[in-house]
């Protein structure tokens, strides 16, 4: 990725996830990033290509810092929520309100790929389950992802020093004990 793209990029991300959907104009991103005007239309010329852009990116983004080991059992399992969403709501809170934002408007037109991400971590998720759990466990992929994101919202929101840990340790044992 030239570091032009790469720096528009970021600067979209950050614009996003702190003055919201509106902020993200090519012009707005130029400026951000500390490009000429027009860096940023000269690799997504309309803005559904740099909102499609922008959606890959914290993708990517996401599943590179993830940098999950395998997991082989419930605490291995906890730990790992714990700390994605201690980092999500940390020091890349920008990126998740970005995220956050992405999504209602990805609402509004369907051929923005974010959903695509989802779905790979429902997977992810759900083959998790299923290995360390069984099929019951595997059912309750939904309950498990919903208690992150809820938890996640919060912190991002509300409070940013809401625990983790035990949030997160009842909830995966509720889906492991799960029948």
């Amino acid at each position: 990725m030239t570091s032009t793209r790469l720096r528009a990029l970021e600067a979209a991300v950050g614009l996003v996830g702190t003055e919201g959907m509106r902020a993200l104009t090519h012009g707005r991103v130029d400026a951000a990033a500390g490009l000429p005007p027009g860096s940023t239309s000269n690799h997504y010329r309309t803005r559904a290509a740099l909102l499609a852009g922008v959606i890959e990116w914290i993708t990517d983004q996401d599943r590179s810092d993830a940098g999950l080991p395998e997991i082989a059992n419930g605490e291995q399992l906890r730990d790992a929520l714990v700390r994605m969403i201690e980092v999500q709501s940390g020091p890349l809170a920008a990126r998740t309100r970005a995220r956050y934002a992405l999504f209602l408007e990805a609402d509004e037109d369907a051929s923005l790929p974010l959903r695509a991400g989802r779905e790979a971590l429902a997977t992810w998720l759900g083959d998790i389950l299923h290995r360390i759990g069984g099929e019951a466990a595997a059912a309750h992929t939904a309950l498990l992802m919903a208690t992150c994101d809820g938890l996640l919202l919060h912190r991002i929101t509300v409070d940013p020093q809401a625990p983790v840990r035990a949030i997160v340790e009842t909830a995966v044992a509720a889906a492991l004990r799960a029948e």
